[in-house]
């Protein structure tokens, strides 16, 4: 099946039903315990640096395990399902002094997932997973030096067009998540966009940004409403939050932007807030229940999970907004809506 025609099927569906993304790899990856070795592989055995942590690698040295976490994540009811490339560009990889080997963990990590998703039986989406990377461009990291930068937007931008070129051959849409500092957001936006140019293909992107805290606000100090204002100009497929927050505070930022987006809204809340151990306590009973209530509010049109979540909460999940419809699209009217860290709206 061709990429537009994958699409316009998940289109169809999604105008009758409540679209389901698929849940945490992170967490089902660390299920494994992999050791330093198994992360390594053959192939790595005499790295110089440690490589544990770098789940990204794992697509190279344990591809069968990331494929196998895609499958179940489908098994559960996912219709989109996000590769195992979060930090797979130059910037990320350079923890693990892996920056050459970004472009080929990218590949290969989507790779995985188009396996899974072509023997599913029915349409399933790869979405090419694009990461916030480990550097910030709206804030310094020097207290002392507030006009420091580690990165400039060109390092960003050309960080992210490598890995999308990697991605593009065997994706069905580019997912920029995570979102914590708009302006990172920015770059990725200019690479798909300059890639688009460069290559004539409309691959289109969703968009997902994150609430850090009971602030209300992104890292970089927008509220939602503001950073839809931001990136509105990149005419996303969907838009919409993910991770840091669970579902029960995450739920009036997700309603701001339902609200005022013009295009479907996503949502992939963690499975409530880490306890004392940095793990997640939150059933899959739990998250479905406060997921539902959002489906029958209509504000949504795509639902899943982000950190703590799992294949039976993916499957819980699915289950308790079936048959609820999805939210519909409004048509804002006309006017000039800027943003700083609050949104701006002049009326024509």
């Amino acid at each position: 099946m061709s990429r537009q025609d994958l699409i316009s099927q998940l289109e169809t569906k999604a105008k009758e039903e409540i679209l389901i993304l698929d849940g945490a790899m992170g967490t089902m990856l660390q299920k494994y315990d992999f050791s330093e070795e198994q992360f390594r592989g053959d192939r790595f055995v005499d790295w110089e640096s440690p490589v544990k942590g770098n789940n990204d690698l794992l697509n190279l040295t344990q591809p069968d395990a990331v494929t196998k976490v895609h499958e179940q994540f489908i098994e559960a009811g996912a219709d989109l399902i996000e590769t195992n490339t979060f930090s797979a560009t130059v910037i990320g990889q350079a923890d693990y002094n892996m920056q050459d080997l970004a472009p080929e963990i990218a590949e290969e990590g989507v790779k995985c997932a188009r396996k899974a998703a072509d023997k599913a039986g029915r349409p399933v989406g790869v979405l090419g997973a694009i990461g916030p990377t480990n550097k910030t461009l709206s804030l310094s990291p020097d207290v002392n030096n507030p006009g420091y930068r580690e990165v400039t937007f060109d390092d960003v931008r050309e960080a992210y067009l490598q890995q999308a070129k990697a991605m593009a051959p065997h994706i069905d849409f580019f997912l920029i998540e995570t979102i914590f500092d708009t302006l990172n957001a920015k770059a990725a936006i200019k690479a798909l966009m300059d890639l688009r140019a460069e290559t004539g293909e409309e691959i289109p992107v969703i968009i997902s940004g994150t609430i850090t805290d009971a602030s209300g606000r992104t890292l970089s100090g927008q509220t939602a409403e503001a950073f839809w204002y931001s990136i509105r100009h990149a005419k996303p497929w969907a838009v919409g939050l993910n991770c840091a927050l669970g579902a029960k505070m995450m739920r009036p930022h997700i309603a701001a932007i339902s609200k005022i987006a013009d295009t479907r809204v996503i949502s992939y809340p963690n499975a409530g807030l880490p306890n004392e151990f940095g793990e997640y306590d939150e059933l899959p009973e739990q998250t479905a229940s406060q997921l539902e209530e959002w489906a029958k509010s209509g504000l949504v049109n795509i639902l899943g999970g982000c950190c703590g979540t799992t294949p039976p909460h993916i499957a819980a999940i699915a289950k308790a907004v079936k048959g609820k419809p999805p939210r519909q699209i409004p048509e804002p009217p006309r006017a000039m809506r800027l943003s700083g860290l609050e949104p701006f709206q002049l009326a024509s």
